[in-house]
């Protein structure tokens, strides 16, 4: 527990109906009580109300009423940070909210540090560091299946997959440790084979978890796709049949786009960053030169590219060389105007999927977004593969858990000095305890809660 109270605004900024400001720590209902009068009669101070009840009144600066607010009190430990809470809902709008907040610091708290209401529930033991990941993972999902995921995380799917490979280390180490406490005892040859057991369904866990690193990267950070080709070929048009909305200007004017436009959208699931780019020709100015010259550098950074050709044409050495430039990364061809007699041919050398539509009557647009899903996803999305996906952080802590489980395999199957085998399982589950917080730093976790906005 911290013996200081934090407020903070803990709604978007902005106009709405209502805002909330947040209050949290030892003190938090005597400095709500302080700016607070309830109306009606028989009312009672914050301090004597009972715990998760909400009061109607009005929050006061001095004598003068600054909103008509509600006001939650909420008594450790049954709430989000396991400190008393109090949290003022008043009307929405920047001013209001501000005011409110500014008339709480005034009377005995202090202004939150970004993720710090998070990081009191962490530290004070009501979830795990997974757990308070996926708070932020949940605010900042671009798609229901990360919203899925975010949540299956908040409620602990991966801390109970994290569990399972502990226990697996742990029941192995018990028994070594025993072993150099005491080591006229042998260990018996089915017990040494039993721990190797072990050993392998552990690593057989971590595997599994390493391999959701990539879907979770997907669900987190999105997929940028980048639609590329010859002017006027329908990348505009493209873009806003699969936006839902006229984001970018189409023309039949050749050169219309001169800088870059981006745009996430929400495709079968997943969240993707489409960039509508220049035309790519011999440029006729120096602006589109430069659109040009930003359209070949963000094509280099891209994970997909869709090539738009205007299927009504015959295929040019442009476009074939465009083609080839690109043949390192994930591709999908794209041949548009299906409505107009088709002349474009595929060179035989090209290895990438090919969907025909029409931007003009949005004829093949699903098929289009069906491609994007299988080339991004590699396949079917199933419940399953976003129960418990792994992060950056995780990802690395988790190649030093297998890392240091190999390493006590291998010592335990050449039956070496067990103390070689206890050290790598040590260095095995400290390294998964890094993950949930059981064995963290400060350093990390600024950097975690750093992330966070001031109000969670």
């Amino acid at each position: 527990m911290f013996d200081d109270t934090i407020t903070a605004i803990a709604t978007s900024i902005g106009e709405a109906g209502i805002a909330v400001i947040r209050i949290s720590g030892d003190d938090a209902i005597k400095v709500a009580d302080r700016c607070f009068s309830a109306a009606g009669k028989g009312r009672l101070p914050l301090a004597e109300a009972p715990t998760h009840t909400i009061h109607f009144g009005w929050l006061m600066r001095g004598t003068r009423r600054i909103d008509e607010v509600l006001v939650s009190v909420l008594r450790a430990p049954r709430t989000f940070t396991r400190e008393d809470v109090v949290e003022i809902s008043c009307h929405g709008g920047a001013l209001p909210a501000r005011m409110v907040l500014e008339t709480v610091l005034a009377n005995g708290a202090r202004l939150a540090e970004p993720g710090e209401f998070t990081r009191r529930a962490f530290l004070n033991g009501r979830m795990d560091l997974t757990q308070a990941e996926a708070v932020a993972d949940l605010i900042h999902a671009r798609s229901e299946l990360a919203v899925q995921a975010a949540t299956a995380q908040l409620s602990g799917g991966l801390s109970s997959r994290l569990r399972e490979i502990r226990d697996e280390l742990i029941d192995p180490l018990a028994h070594l440790e025993a072993h150099i406490d005491f080591p006229d005892e042998d260990i018996a040859p089915d017990t040494r084979i039993e721990m190797g057991l072990k050993l392998d369904r552990a690593l057989c866990r971590i595997d599994a978890l390493l391999k959701t690193s990539r879907e979770g990267q997907i669900l987190r950070n999105g997929i940028r796709t980048v639609i590329v080709g010859r002017p006027n070929s329908g990348k505009s048009s493209l873009l806003n049949r699969l936006l839902g909305q006229d984001r970018a200007i189409v023309s039949p004017i050749p050169g219309t786009t001169r800088d870059t436009i981006e745009e996430v959208a929400n495709i079968r699931g997943l969240p993707i960053l489409f960039v509508d780019t220049a035309g790519l020709r011999i440029a006729e100015s120096e602006i589109e030169e430069e659109g040009i010259r930003r359209t070949r550098e963000v094509r280099d950074r891209a994970e997909l590219i869709l090539h738009v050709f205007d299927g009504s044409e015959s295929l040019t050495d442009e476009d074939v060389k465009l083609l080839d430039e690109s043949q390192d990364k994930p591709s999908i061809i794209v041949w548009n105007k299906i409505d107009l007699s088709h002349r474009a041919k595929l060179p035989s050398d090209i290895n990438a999927p090919l969907v025909e539509i029409s931007c003009l009557t949005g004829q093949g647009i699903e098929a289009l977004k069906d491609a994007i899903k299988d080339v991004v996803w590699s396949g079917a999305i199933e419940a399953e593969a976003v129960d418990a996906t792994i992060n950056a952080r995780h990802q690395e802590a988790l190649r030093r858990a297998r890392e240091g489980t190999l390493l006590a395999k291998g010592s335990l199957d050449r039956v070496e000095s067990m103390e070689f085998v206890a050290m790598e399982l040590r260095i095995a589950i400290g390294a998964l305890g890094e993950i949930t917080g059981q064995t963290t730093t400060e350093d990390l976790l600024d950097q975690i809660f750093s992330r966070f906005c001031i109000g969670k």
